[in-house]
């Protein structure tokens, strides 16, 4: 059964961020609450992990996996970004939105659409998601927490706990969550195409 962390939702225990990062590198996978929902993450190496997402979502292999990022920087050396591109992502974040770009050679394949060689990245507003950034030092693979046959994510960790506990290593909860997906904003054709209408403002890509 997953591990139960109670996290502050402005002011993270440190003991409680490492604890949650440490079963990162141990290739863990935890659910954690953002600007937009629960999620699953794991560290980018976590082969095993890649797969136990998989399998509680019921994805295949042309799913796109988000890179979720500390801030721009991180994000620049995962993506490959145009002028224009720059200026509306810069924008927009944190918030919540993800975005679809042409991934660098520090992407690895696996984590890449199979044909477009795209991945997702976004960087939440979220200090708790901040805070694990912040300690692991990398960005965290992960996907949004909707189980199959919904449409929206989890919000409640508790709740996340009571149905997919034995299928993780931990559960964060921080008591505050969004309760709406991201916006999905594809940029691989030169220009910005709303591909999923979420929580942040669409009409600013539009």
């Amino acid at each position: 059964m997953a591990r139960y962390l109670d996290v502050h939702p402005v002011d993270p225990q440190p003991r409680l961020i490492g604890q949650a990062v440490a079963m990162l590198r141990e290739d863990g996978l935890i659910a954690y609450p953002t600007d937009s929902g629960y999620a699953l993450g794991i560290q980018l190496g976590n082969r095993d992990g890649l797969e136990r997402i998989k399998t509680i979502r019921q994805l295949d292999d042309k799913h796109h996996f988000t890179l979720v990022c500390r801030d721009f920087a991180q994000l620049g050396q995962l993506v490959h970004i145009d002028n224009a591109a720059f200026r509306a992502i810069k924008a927009a974040t944190p918030g919540p939105y993800t975005f679809i770009l042409p991934a660098t050679g520090e992407v690895p394949k696996r984590l890449m659409h199979p044909k477009k060689r795209t991945v997702g990245v976004r960087i939440p507003d979220n200090a708790l998601v901040q805070a694990l950034l912040a300690e692991l030092g990398e960005p965290i693979l992960s996907s949004t927490l909707i189980l199959p046959g919904e449409t929206e994510p989890m919000t409640e960790g508790w709740v996340v706990q009571d149905e997919l506990g034995h299928m993780l290593d931990a559960v964060i909860d921080s008591g505050e969550c969004g309760s709406s997906s991201t916006t999905v904003v594809d940029f691989t054709s030169g220009s910005p195409e709303v591909t999923r209408y979420g929580a942040g403002d669409a009409s600013r890509f539009e």
